[in-house]
């Protein structure tokens, strides 16, 4: 089965584009990522060479708000529908994931970051998730510091902890602007550059960990357009770019595919 380490970061939503998007302010946040009600897009996972790999596919579920104890900031929210497939459309991966919006930022949710891989040993344990949502700035400056995201999981038996495996998104910073055009459009993006680390901690002196340099384009209003995954060498390893966006309509013009196929083991 391919290895699909882009993150669900990713996992942003996209709203249609044919022309350069600029960037929105808060008044947006009525629509997280321009999301909107039965919303699907479609990315495609590619390897270094630009071979297909997978896709993607998210389905807007829901929308809602939600308000603090006092009552005084009010949060846009969008559950997701997030299933990873492999070439011959059979399905890999399956999680609901919420995206947010208040005032001037976008969060898009932690528990996108989790690879399933790294839980496959650990069979017939309790997990408990605990994620940290990302922040997207509306309209952050080249140069501003954006901050970490992710999330870890306690895997445990009934009796003791065995270990905490985690992704964090750190060190993230814009680095600039950049004119992506993929299959779905062209946009005007943010370059955002960060560092993900994965590991899983059995012990304090028994770490397996894992560092890859990771650069999202993200487009305010649009969320992540592409996505750029590099090895520890530097070399690039993967990619992720929007390639459909369906409206609610289309969306359900679009084939079905059935949740028969069970997920593949390694």
């Amino acid at each position: 089965m391919p290895r699909f380490l882009i993150s669900l970061t990713a996992l942003l939503l996209a709203v249609p584009a044919a022309q350069a998007q600029t960037p929105v302010t808060s008044a947006d946040c009525t629509h997280p990522f321009g999301l909107l009600d039965k919303m699907e897009r479609v990315y495609q996972l590619q390897d270094a060479n630009g071979k297909a790999v997978g896709t993607i596919r998210q389905r807007v579920v829901s929308l809602g708000t939600e308000q603090n104890k006092k009552k005084t900031v009010t949060t846009t929210t969008a559950l997701v529908k997030s299933g990873t497939y492999d070439t011959k459309n059979h399905l890999l991966n399956q999680q609901d994931l919420t995206f947010r919006c208040r005032q001037d930022t976008s969060f898009t949710d932690g528990m996108a970051e989790l690879n399933p891989e790294s839980l496959r040993s650990f069979r017939d344990r309790r997990f408990a998730y605990t994620p940290t949502p990302l922040a997207w700035p509306n309209q952050p400056g080249v140069g501003t510091e954006i901050p970490s995201g992710g999330v870890s999981v306690q895997v445990s038996s009934t009796a003791v902890d065995i270990a905490r495996v985690y992704t964090t998104v750190q060190k993230r910073r814009v680095t600039g602007m950049e004119t992506i055009t993929t299959p779905a459009g062209t946009f005007q993006c943010y370059r955002v550059e960060a560092e993900r680390e994965s590991a899983t901690v059995a012990r304090a002196d028994m770490v397996m960990r894992t560092t890859m340099k990771v650069v999202d384009y993200y487009s305010p209003g649009t969320g992540i357009v592409k996505t750029e995954i590099y090895d520890k060498k530097g070399k690039l390893d993967q990619v992720r770019v929007l390639s459909a966006i369906h409206q609610a309509s289309e969306s359900a013009a679009q084939p079905k595919f059935k949740e028969k196929y069970k997920v593949k083991k390694s």
